[in-house]
């Protein structure tokens, strides 16, 4: 499994590779899930940006769950999403980075971050890794972002197609 991994990684598609074009009116909900790597106590967690029409994962970051990982998550996102509009949770770091005049911040039941918390049940469903009390795991930091990337990558085609 390690050696195909590594293969794969030689030559992923970068993630903005496959994402339909940005339109007029898109929007991003943005959100973060808890994981870990080799020990709960080794926290990661997973940002996202997801467009709410095409249901694409526009960019992702996997750090800790500081303002600085979010800014990362922003720095990932391509030029022509930046100007979208965004909505998350009440969560700190987003009020500090997203400060566009476009971005707003709601509770779950608004309901303005139901696609992105529901692949964010879509992500733990599909990979054991990521899912709350795993008996499988990501034993690196490589091979933990690796294979969310290729999962992404994946996720984003099978969208268009």
């Amino acid at each position: 499994m390690a050696r195909w991994l590594k293969h794969k990684a030689a030559t992923p598609p970068d993630v903005a590779d496959t994402l339909d074009p940005v339109r007029v009116g898109d929007v991003l909900e943005l959100d973060e899930l808890w994981a870990f790597v080799y020990f709960q106590d080794n926290q990661r967690w997973v940002w996202i940006a997801l467009c709410r029409r095409t249901r694409q994962i526009v960019a992702f970051f996997a750090g800790d769950r500081s303002a600085a990982s979010c800014r990362k998550l922003w720095n990932r996102l391509p030029e022509t999403y930046r100007g979208c509009r965004t909505f998350n949770d009440f969560w700190d770091a987003y009020q500090k980075v997203f400060v566009t005049g476009k971005h707003h911040s709601g509770d779950k039941e608004s309901g303005e971050t139901n696609h992105v918390e529901r692949w964010n049940n879509t992500l733990r469903h599909r990979l054991a890794r990521f899912v709350r009390k795993p008996l499988s795991f990501s034993k690196s930091d490589f091979y933990h972002e690796l294979v969310l990337r290729l999962f992404i990558i994946r996720y984003n085609i099978e969208c268009v197609s």
